[in-house]
């Protein structure tokens, strides 16, 4: 696998289609087979996926490899809000997983999918800090301290869309320092010590091992991510997007989602 370049200019994505989208999670055109194989798969096979998935994807893009020799798997990772209007726009992609319905259900919108999309993973935030906790973080509130240096993801963001309906549960007034594009970003800020906390997804927190420290808050347990993925209607390789999306469901993508610390639809 290689990382996919980006693709061409944002456009301008359609009015949310919900109502798309409260279907999502039955087995619908794109669902799942009971090993991920799908009939021959050939060429590259390109995806676009919220920076969330990066380790499990990639950890799914070399199982799906091995499935069907000779295909090559190509990932752009970034924020949802940055990928969807490429989606929406044509980007030559064959498979979008977005970290949110909304930014999914503009890409519906927009006529951008070829199959209607599905959820397969969910997720939620938590408090990431230095492993020796210098700041002696130990819950949202203390996003309100001003001497604290502290990171959450931008609100047009799914991570950060998903931090401001956090803290409004547990009525704090966050003081953030800095906004950031994608939840990588606010893990790699705390991963340096460049902030006392940020706000990410507990997979990040698992990910990043012993360079952080995870915090549990209870006011997250009721704000939940819901993750969709779909085969794209201007694919390049629409047989291979197709493929990918039932291998993401398959039990073997399954078993790698639960390991990274999501929770299955």
């Amino acid at each position: 696998m290689r990382p996919a370049g980006q693709a061409g200019p944002a456009g301008v994505a359609g009015m949310a289609a919900a109502a798309v989208l409260t279907a999502c999670g039955g087995p619908g055109p794109a669902g799942a087979s009971d090993d991920g194989r799908a009939g021959p798969v050939n060429g590259e096979v390109v995806v676009f996926a919220a920076s969330s998935l990066t380790g499990s994807f990639q950890r799914i893009g070399r199982a799906f490899e091995a499935a069907h020799p000779g295909v090559e798997v190509r990932f752009s990772f970034g924020g949802s809000s940055s990928l969807g209007p490429q989606v929406a726009a044509g980007a030559p992609a064959d498979v979008f997983a977005s970290a949110d319905r909304a930014t999914m259900a503009r890409a519906v919108a927009a006529d951008a999918t070829a199959a209607r999309p599905v959820l397969f993973a969910r997720n939620r935030l938590q408090v990431a800090v230095p492993p020796d906790n210098p700041g002696r973080v130990d819950g949202l509130d203390d996003f309100a301290r001003s001497e604290l240096t502290l990171a959450v993801c931008a609100p047009q963001v799914p991570c950060g869309a998903a931090a401001r309906r956090a803290f409004a549960a547990a009525g704090v007034r966050a003081r953030p320092d800095t906004l950031e594009q994608d939840v990588k970003a606010v893990l790699t800020k705390v991963e340096l010590g460049e902030v006392d906390a940020g706000l990410v997804y507990r997979t990040d927190v698992r990910a990043a091992g012993e360079r952080v420290r995870g915090v549990a808050v209870p006011e997250v347990r009721r704000v939940v991510n819901a993750y969709p993925i779909a085969p794209l209607a201007d694919a390049p390789n629409p047989a291979g997007g197709r493929a990918f999306v039932r291998f993401v469901r398959s039990a073997t993508g399954r078993e790698v989602l639960v390991d990274a610390g999501f929770d299955l639809p």
